[in-house]
Protein backbone atom coordinates (compact mmCIF):
# COMPACT_ATOMS: atom_id res chain seq x y z
CA UNK A 1 0.00 0.00 0.00
CA UNK A 2 2.43 2.14 0.77
CA UNK A 3 4.35 1.43 -2.35
CA UNK A 4 1.50 2.51 -4.08
CA UNK A 5 1.27 6.01 -2.86
CA UNK A 6 5.29 6.40 -3.60
CA UNK A 7 4.33 5.53 -6.90
CA UNK A 8 1.01 7.93 -7.07
CA UNK A 9 3.34 10.97 -5.92
CA UNK A 10 6.55 10.76 -8.15
CA UNK A 11 4.61 9.78 -11.22
CA UNK A 12 2.48 12.75 -10.39
CA UNK A 13 5.70 15.27 -10.01
CA UNK A 14 7.48 13.65 -12.76
CA UNK A 15 4.47 14.30 -15.27
CA UNK A 16 4.01 18.28 -14.16
CA UNK A 17 7.90 18.15 -14.44
CA UNK A 18 7.79 16.91 -18.31
CA UNK A 19 5.03 18.90 -19.24
CA UNK A 20 6.75 22.42 -18.59
CA UNK A 21 9.55 20.82 -20.49
CA UNK A 22 7.36 19.65 -23.79
CA UNK A 23 5.36 22.72 -23.71
CA UNK A 24 8.10 25.07 -23.64
CA UNK A 25 9.77 23.07 -26.28
CA UNK A 26 6.35 23.01 -28.43
CA UNK A 27 6.07 26.23 -28.76
CA UNK A 28 9.92 26.69 -29.60
CA UNK A 29 9.33 24.45 -32.43
CA UNK A 30 6.36 26.33 -33.56
CA UNK A 31 8.17 29.31 -33.89
CA UNK A 32 11.15 27.63 -35.44
CA UNK A 33 9.14 25.85 -38.27
CA UNK A 34 6.94 28.72 -38.61
CA UNK A 35 3.92 27.07 -38.06
CA UNK A 36 1.02 27.72 -36.14
CA UNK A 37 0.63 25.85 -32.22
CA UNK A 38 -2.29 24.44 -32.85
CA UNK A 39 -0.04 21.72 -36.23
CA UNK A 40 2.31 21.42 -33.44
CA UNK A 41 -0.33 20.44 -30.63
CA UNK A 42 -2.48 17.89 -32.92
CA UNK A 43 1.09 16.15 -34.18
CA UNK A 44 4.18 16.34 -32.04
CA UNK A 45 2.30 17.11 -28.30
CA UNK A 46 -0.22 15.15 -29.08
CA UNK A 47 1.60 11.79 -29.95
CA UNK A 48 3.81 12.20 -27.34
CA UNK A 49 1.35 12.79 -24.97
CA UNK A 50 -1.07 9.39 -26.24
CA UNK A 51 2.15 7.40 -25.89
CA UNK A 52 0.94 6.37 -22.38
CA UNK A 53 -2.61 5.34 -23.56
CA UNK A 54 -0.63 3.42 -26.31
CA UNK A 55 1.64 1.22 -24.00
CA UNK A 56 -1.02 0.33 -21.77
CA UNK A 57 -3.86 -0.21 -24.62
CA UNK A 58 -1.61 -1.96 -26.45
CA UNK A 59 0.10 -4.01 -23.89
CA UNK A 60 -3.51 -4.58 -22.60
CA UNK A 61 -4.80 -6.26 -25.35
CA UNK A 62 -1.12 -8.20 -25.90
CA UNK A 63 -1.95 -9.75 -22.42
CA UNK A 64 -5.84 -10.69 -23.52
CA UNK A 65 -6.80 -7.51 -20.67
CA UNK A 66 -9.59 -6.06 -23.40
CA UNK A 67 -11.38 -4.25 -20.81
CA UNK A 68 -8.62 -2.18 -19.58
CA UNK A 69 -7.27 -1.75 -23.62
CA UNK A 70 -10.59 -0.29 -24.51
CA UNK A 71 -11.91 1.21 -21.01
CA UNK A 72 -8.36 3.58 -21.13
CA UNK A 73 -9.29 5.31 -24.92
CA UNK A 74 -12.80 5.75 -23.41
CA UNK A 75 -12.11 7.08 -20.33
CA UNK A 76 -8.99 9.06 -21.87
CA UNK A 77 -10.93 10.74 -24.50
CA UNK A 78 -13.76 11.27 -21.71
CA UNK A 79 -11.23 13.02 -19.46
CA UNK A 80 -9.77 14.80 -22.40
CA UNK A 81 -12.65 16.61 -23.44
CA UNK A 82 -14.71 17.08 -20.36
CA UNK A 83 -11.96 16.68 -17.49
CA UNK A 84 -8.91 18.51 -18.96
CA UNK A 85 -10.52 21.12 -21.64
CA UNK A 86 -12.61 22.27 -18.33
CA UNK A 87 -9.92 22.86 -16.06
CA UNK A 88 -7.60 24.57 -18.61
CA UNK A 89 -10.23 26.69 -19.17
CA UNK A 90 -10.72 27.51 -15.38
CA UNK A 91 -6.93 28.27 -15.46
CA UNK A 92 -7.44 30.93 -18.48
CA UNK A 93 -10.05 30.75 -21.41
CA UNK A 94 -9.69 29.01 -24.39
CA UNK A 95 -10.25 30.27 -27.59
CA UNK A 96 -11.23 28.41 -30.64
CA UNK A 97 -9.79 29.51 -33.59
CA UNK A 98 -12.11 29.64 -36.83
CA UNK A 99 -10.57 27.07 -38.92
CA UNK A 100 -10.69 24.90 -36.18
CA UNK A 101 -14.08 24.59 -35.37
CA UNK A 102 -14.96 23.48 -38.84
CA UNK A 103 -11.85 21.50 -39.96
CA UNK A 104 -10.55 19.87 -36.64
CA UNK A 105 -13.34 19.55 -34.02
CA UNK A 106 -15.16 17.23 -36.86
CA UNK A 107 -12.82 14.79 -36.91
CA UNK A 108 -13.25 14.77 -32.92
CA UNK A 109 -16.78 14.00 -33.41
CA UNK A 110 -16.19 11.79 -36.45
CA UNK A 111 -13.72 9.56 -33.83
CA UNK A 112 -16.42 9.25 -31.59
CA UNK A 113 -18.84 8.14 -34.15
CA UNK A 114 -16.82 5.61 -35.85
CA UNK A 115 -15.79 4.13 -32.77
CA UNK A 116 -19.88 3.54 -31.78
CA UNK A 117 -20.25 2.21 -35.26
CA UNK A 118 -17.43 -0.16 -34.84
CA UNK A 119 -19.09 -1.75 -31.70
CA UNK A 120 -21.68 -3.85 -33.20
CA UNK A 121 -24.94 -3.43 -31.35
CA UNK A 122 -23.45 -1.05 -28.42
CA UNK A 123 -25.68 1.57 -30.67
CA UNK A 124 -28.61 0.26 -29.08
CA UNK A 125 -27.60 -0.98 -25.79
CA UNK A 126 -26.17 -4.75 -25.76
CA UNK A 127 -22.36 -5.62 -25.33
CA UNK A 128 -22.61 -9.20 -24.19
CA UNK A 129 -20.67 -11.17 -26.62
CA UNK A 130 -19.91 -8.36 -28.86
CA UNK A 131 -16.54 -7.47 -30.05
CA UNK A 132 -14.44 -4.75 -31.70
CA UNK A 133 -13.05 -7.23 -34.64
CA UNK A 134 -10.01 -6.56 -36.22
CA UNK A 135 -11.59 -5.72 -39.28
CA UNK A 136 -13.37 -3.07 -37.57
CA UNK A 137 -9.65 -2.49 -35.92
CA UNK A 138 -8.14 -2.41 -39.70
CA UNK A 139 -10.83 0.13 -40.31
CA UNK A 140 -9.57 2.46 -37.72
CA UNK A 141 -6.45 2.30 -38.80
CA UNK A 142 -7.56 3.43 -42.06
CA UNK A 143 -9.42 6.94 -40.76
CA UNK A 144 -6.08 7.08 -39.09
CA UNK A 145 -4.10 7.67 -42.63
CA UNK A 146 -7.02 10.27 -43.98
CA UNK A 147 -6.38 12.39 -40.62
CA UNK A 148 -2.35 12.21 -40.61
CA UNK A 149 -2.87 13.06 -44.33
CA UNK A 150 -4.89 15.96 -43.55
CA UNK A 151 -2.71 17.21 -41.01
CA UNK A 152 0.08 17.24 -42.84
CA UNK A 153 -1.66 19.19 -45.67
CA UNK A 154 -2.36 22.01 -42.86
CA UNK A 155 0.81 21.93 -41.75
CA UNK A 156 1.79 23.83 -45.74
CA UNK A 157 -1.00 25.95 -45.45
CA UNK A 158 -1.48 27.08 -42.11
CA UNK A 159 2.26 28.43 -41.58
CA UNK A 160 2.68 31.84 -39.63
CA UNK A 161 5.27 33.66 -37.46
CA UNK A 162 4.86 32.86 -33.60
CA UNK A 163 6.05 35.92 -31.28
CA UNK A 164 9.06 34.99 -29.25
CA UNK A 165 12.79 33.90 -28.35
CA UNK A 166 13.90 31.49 -31.34
CA UNK A 167 15.96 28.62 -29.50
CA UNK A 168 18.44 27.07 -30.93
CA UNK A 169 17.53 23.31 -32.60
CA UNK A 170 19.67 21.46 -30.41
CA UNK A 171 17.87 23.01 -26.70
CA UNK A 172 14.06 22.60 -28.33
CA UNK A 173 15.51 18.78 -28.96
CA UNK A 174 16.28 18.68 -25.41
CA UNK A 175 13.12 20.27 -24.57
CA UNK A 176 10.47 17.75 -26.07
CA UNK A 177 12.58 14.75 -25.73
CA UNK A 178 13.40 15.14 -21.89
CA UNK A 179 9.43 16.26 -21.57
CA UNK A 180 8.39 13.45 -23.38
CA UNK A 181 10.30 10.80 -21.35
CA UNK A 182 9.21 12.33 -18.03
CA UNK A 183 5.69 12.25 -19.15
CA UNK A 184 5.80 8.51 -20.03
CA UNK A 185 7.81 7.45 -17.11
CA UNK A 186 6.28 9.14 -14.99
CA UNK A 187 2.36 8.08 -16.14
CA UNK A 188 3.57 4.65 -15.77
CA UNK A 189 4.72 4.46 -12.71
CA UNK A 190 1.38 6.89 -11.77
CA UNK A 191 -0.76 4.27 -13.12
CA UNK A 192 0.91 1.52 -11.37
CA UNK A 193 0.22 2.74 -8.15
CA UNK A 194 -2.97 3.96 -8.94
CA UNK A 195 -4.22 0.51 -10.48
CA UNK A 196 -2.29 -1.71 -7.84
CA UNK A 197 -4.72 0.25 -5.44
CA UNK A 198 -7.75 -0.11 -7.19
CA UNK A 199 -7.85 -4.17 -7.63
CA UNK A 200 -7.72 -3.83 -3.72
CA UNK A 201 -10.64 -2.24 -3.93
CA UNK A 202 -12.11 -4.77 -6.00
CA UNK A 203 -12.92 -2.75 -9.75
CA UNK A 204 -13.72 -4.78 -12.63
CA UNK A 205 -11.16 -4.53 -15.46
CA UNK A 206 -13.57 -2.25 -17.21
CA UNK A 207 -13.83 0.28 -14.32
CA UNK A 208 -10.08 0.61 -13.72
CA UNK A 209 -9.67 1.31 -17.46
CA UNK A 210 -12.57 3.87 -17.77
CA UNK A 211 -11.65 5.60 -14.22
CA UNK A 212 -7.59 4.74 -12.72
CA UNK A 213 -6.13 4.04 -16.05
CA UNK A 214 -8.12 6.60 -17.88
CA UNK A 215 -6.94 9.31 -15.95
CA UNK A 216 -3.44 8.43 -15.46
CA UNK A 217 -2.51 7.58 -18.84
CA UNK A 218 -4.73 11.45 -19.19
CA UNK A 219 -1.98 12.94 -16.65
CA UNK A 220 0.58 13.94 -19.33
CA UNK A 221 -2.62 15.66 -21.50
CA UNK A 222 -3.82 17.55 -18.26
CA UNK A 223 -0.64 18.49 -17.46
CA UNK A 224 0.55 19.75 -21.21
CA UNK A 225 -3.20 21.69 -21.65
CA UNK A 226 -3.52 23.04 -18.34
CA UNK A 227 -0.08 24.68 -18.44
CA UNK A 228 -0.09 25.98 -22.28
CA UNK A 229 -3.79 28.04 -21.02
CA UNK A 230 -1.59 29.19 -18.72
CA UNK A 231 0.63 30.52 -20.57
CA UNK A 232 -1.82 31.55 -23.36
CA UNK A 233 -1.06 28.84 -25.88
CA UNK A 234 -4.53 27.86 -26.61
CA UNK A 235 -3.39 26.40 -29.84
CA UNK A 236 -1.40 23.76 -28.29
CA UNK A 237 -3.91 23.22 -25.55
CA UNK A 238 -6.78 22.41 -27.99
CA UNK A 239 -4.45 20.60 -30.63
CA UNK A 240 -2.95 18.67 -27.94
CA UNK A 241 -6.51 17.24 -26.43
CA UNK A 242 -8.33 16.58 -30.30
CA UNK A 243 -5.45 15.28 -31.58
CA UNK A 244 -5.06 13.14 -28.41
CA UNK A 245 -8.43 12.15 -28.94
CA UNK A 246 -8.43 11.35 -32.32
CA UNK A 247 -5.45 9.43 -32.33
CA UNK A 248 -6.63 7.39 -29.36
CA UNK A 249 -9.82 5.92 -31.48
CA UNK A 250 -7.87 5.84 -34.66
CA UNK A 251 -4.26 4.49 -33.86
CA UNK A 252 -4.07 3.26 -30.30
CA UNK A 253 -7.55 1.65 -30.55
CA UNK A 254 -6.63 0.41 -33.81
CA UNK A 255 -4.07 -1.16 -33.03
CA UNK A 256 -5.08 -2.93 -29.93
CA UNK A 257 -8.44 -4.10 -31.91
CA UNK A 258 -6.14 -5.40 -35.27
CA UNK A 259 -3.29 -7.49 -32.35
CA UNK A 260 -7.01 -9.10 -30.82
CA UNK A 261 -10.20 -8.21 -31.20
CA UNK A 262 -11.96 -6.51 -28.23
CA UNK A 263 -14.29 -7.85 -25.91
CA UNK A 264 -17.39 -5.21 -24.97
CA UNK A 265 -19.03 -7.54 -22.42
CA UNK A 266 -17.83 -5.70 -19.29
CA UNK A 267 -18.96 -2.14 -21.13
CA UNK A 268 -22.48 -0.86 -21.29
CA UNK A 269 -24.28 1.71 -24.05
CA UNK A 270 -23.84 4.66 -21.50
CA UNK A 271 -20.15 5.05 -21.54
CA UNK A 272 -19.90 5.27 -25.43
CA UNK A 273 -22.74 7.76 -25.27
CA UNK A 274 -20.90 9.93 -22.79
CA UNK A 275 -18.22 9.82 -25.29
CA UNK A 276 -19.91 11.42 -28.25
CA UNK A 277 -21.93 13.65 -26.33
CA UNK A 278 -18.44 15.00 -24.92
CA UNK A 279 -17.14 15.38 -28.30
CA UNK A 280 -20.42 17.12 -29.85
CA UNK A 281 -20.24 19.17 -26.50
CA UNK A 282 -16.99 20.55 -26.93
CA UNK A 283 -18.21 21.83 -30.59
CA UNK A 284 -21.45 23.53 -28.90
CA UNK A 285 -18.98 25.21 -26.60
CA UNK A 286 -16.70 26.32 -29.27
CA UNK A 287 -19.68 27.16 -31.94
CA UNK A 288 -22.14 29.00 -29.87
CA UNK A 289 -19.97 30.51 -26.65
CA UNK A 290 -18.94 34.07 -26.19
CA UNK A 291 -16.19 34.92 -28.84
CA UNK A 292 -15.74 31.09 -29.62
CA UNK A 293 -14.22 31.20 -26.26
CA UNK A 294 -14.72 27.94 -23.49
CA UNK A 295 -15.18 30.62 -20.78
CA UNK A 296 -14.47 29.83 -17.05
CA UNK A 297 -18.22 29.33 -16.27
CA UNK A 298 -18.56 26.70 -19.48
CA UNK A 299 -14.92 25.14 -17.67
CA UNK A 300 -16.75 24.54 -15.02
CA UNK A 301 -19.83 22.82 -16.76
CA UNK A 302 -17.25 20.76 -18.60
CA UNK A 303 -16.04 19.54 -15.32
CA UNK A 304 -19.36 19.28 -13.41
CA UNK A 305 -20.61 16.73 -16.26
CA UNK A 306 -17.57 14.68 -15.82
CA UNK A 307 -17.88 13.99 -11.96
CA UNK A 308 -21.51 13.27 -12.38
CA UNK A 309 -19.96 10.31 -14.79
CA UNK A 310 -17.59 9.61 -12.85
CA UNK A 311 -20.39 9.27 -9.81
CA UNK A 312 -22.83 7.05 -11.90
CA UNK A 313 -19.86 4.94 -12.65
CA UNK A 314 -18.82 4.33 -9.46
CA UNK A 315 -22.23 3.70 -7.71
CA UNK A 316 -22.45 1.02 -10.90
CA UNK A 317 -19.75 -0.47 -10.24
Amino acid sequence: MLLSVIEFAAGMAAVIYGAELLTNGASALARRLRVSELVIGLTIVAMGTSLPEFVISVGASVRGNSGIALGNVLGSNIANGLLILGVAALVAPIKFGAKMLTRELPFNILASVVLLLVSGTMLTGGGEGEYITRNGGLLLLCFLAVFVSYTFSIAKTDGEEQAGEVLPMWRIVVYITGGLVALIVGGDVFVSGASELARLIGWSEAVIGLTVVAVGTSLPEFAVSVNAARKGNSGIALGNVIGSNVLNVFFILGCSATIAPISLAEFVAVDFYVLLASSLLIYLVGRFGANNTITRTEGALLVAVYIVYIAWLLVNV
